[in-house]
């Protein structure tokens, strides 16, 4: 299935006036109503427990049915416009399927929580924003005007953002509990009551420095201890960057940048509302910096990490290798010698060996396997690929 998709949907032009463009937002449309509509059926295994409150049933009835409208309406117009016709009816199969599944019994009135949930709502909400905010930016500044939206990879990125959201809670248990049983003997100290008694907004930026730290140094650990640089490799292997491309990270590599942010959060005893603040506006920011746009952001780019100093991180260029490891402040890259920003931008990317699979779960096992050979450095490997 993953082979299929990979050779019928990536590397896809969408012209306009062909029905392609008409064949994904049906097909897209469709499946995020499918999935909306499975949420209403099984909430108490479906939905995230923190986000049930939010939700009027009602309101998002309505716009369950906006979205299987706008589905079948694009479906039908491709296939009228688009001679390969199963694209068409793929959207329009998905939003019949939507509306009956929406038709059955709405299980919303009998939730309950409980331990176990998938947060399926997560995903479709995150997916949807993201995609309406990134793509038409993407469209609109791109740096790398060439590039397809459905590029090569986008299918195994889209499964590692499905990954990532659907195993939030997952990925919680083996960060968050670890290090709460870690400090739970430094509770109540002066210091954490200092910290705690800050104005939220000092509480934010104090936050940024300290992870941001932290994680500086798990980034270079990555790239500088061979064994680790498997698992980071799997990130670097994307040759294309843009906003989807930001989700493409190993587990264990996810899990070790969560439990050194999570890590000074609780030791120094963040309030929650700049924690939140924080997880809100990094994750956001993270997106960001792999996005395919060329805003150069002058001045602000030599004190922030934006999109330009992280393409760099990326570029697979010899003077880029191993530099910029910063996730916000680039502070910590001149500091410590790793810094690199050029005037012109960065245009190569992706691993220097080639011997990273293309598939979600090929990677996910690439670390382990002691036969791989991936290098960084352009005179360890041979020449760089083209992207």
């Amino acid at each position: 299935m993953a082979n299929f998709l990979r050779t019928k949907y990536e590397n896809l032009t969408l012209t306009s006036g062909s029905g392609k463009i008409s064949a994904v937002i049906s097909i897209s449309i469709g499946a995020l109503a499918v999935c909306a509509a499975l949420c209403f059926l099984f909430p108490n295994l479906l939905l995230t427990p923190e986000m049930r409150g939010l939700y009027q049933v009602d309101l998002m009835k309505t716009l369950l049915y906006i979205a299987v409208a706008i589905s079948f309406s694009f479906g039908w117009y491709s296939t009228i416009a688009n001679t390969r016709q199963r694209y068409g009816f793929t959207g329009i199969g998905l939003a019949l399927s939507a509306t009956i599944l929406s038709a059955l019994p709405v299980g919303l009135s009998r939730y309950e929580i409980r331990g176990v949930y998938v947060g399926l709502d997560y995903f479709v909400l995150t997916l949807l924003i993201l995609a309406l905010v990134f793509i038409p930016l993407e469209r609109a500044f791109s740096k790398n005007a060439d590039q397809l939206t459905l590029r090569k990879g986008w299918v195994t990125d889209i499964k590692y953002f499905m990954f990532s959201h659907l195993g939030v809670q997952l990925i919680a248990f083996f960060t968050i509990i670890p290090v709460q049983v870690l400090l739970h003997r430094y509770t109540d100290n002066p210091i954490q009551n200092w910290v705690y008694g800050l104005p939220l907004w000092v509480q934010f930026f104090m936050i940024l420095a300290v992870v941001d730290i932290g994680t500086y140094w798990i980034h270079r650990a990555m790239h500088e201890v061979p064994w680790l640089w498997k698992f980071h490799a799997v990130h670097h292997s994307s040759e294309h960057m843009d906003w989807l491309a930001s989700s493409r990270l190993h587990v264990v590599e996810i899990l070790a940048n969560r439990f050194a942010g999570y890590l000074p959060i609780f030791l120094l005893g963040f309030a929650p509302g700049a924690v939140f603040a924080y997880l809100v506006f990094i994750s956001f920011h993270a997106i960001f910096i792999h996005a395919n746009v060329r805003f150069r952001f002058p001045v602000v780019r030599h004190l922030i990490a934006t999109p330009e100093f992280h393409h760099w991180h990326h570029s697979s260029e010899d003077a880029a290798i191993d530099k910029n490891y910063a996730a916000f402040l680039p502070i910590y890259d001149r500091v410590f010698g790793t810094y690199y920003l050029p005037k012109h931008l960065a245009s190569k990317y992706g691993t220097v060996s080639d011997d990273i699979p293309e598939g979600m779960w090929g990677q996910f096992l690439y670390p382990f396997n002691l036969k791989s050979k991936t290098n960084k450095m352009p005179t360890r490997s041979g020449s760089i690929p083209n992207t």
